[in-house]
């Protein structure tokens, strides 16, 4: 247990200076960014009304966009915790809501 404090500890202290992001928030943005994008657009689809062929035009065409503005968003956090949180926490909620559709259906 005390390990788990001082990792928590270790990842939410805020980083001195704003010009290095670090290797740890850039690759969660990079990978946690495109998979929150990828959930969105899977979501999308279920919420498009039509059938999934032709509703799959608009994920696919704004998939980047929304891969950019999620990995900035990610990548713009304040500490090394705050970048995890913003990468498990939109997944999570995804997630649970695209199995909600599945199972619905």
């Amino acid at each position: 247990m005390n390990r788990f404090f001082k990792i928590y500890k270790e990842l939410s202290i805020v980083e001195n200076s704003g010009k290095k992001i670090g290797l740890f928030r850039t690759i969660c943005s990079i990978f946690g960014g495109l998979l929150v994008a990828y959930l969105a657009m899977t979501l999308l689809v279920f919420i498009i009304p039509g059938s999934a062929g032709e509703s799959i035009i608009v994920p696919l065409m704004f998939n980047t966009f929304a891969w950019a503005i999620a990995s900035l968003w990610i990548c713009l956090s304040i500490s090394k915790l705050v970048a995890l949180k913003r990468v498990l926490i939109p997944t999570f909620i995804l997630t649970i809501a695209i199995t909600i559709f599945i199972v619905g259906n």
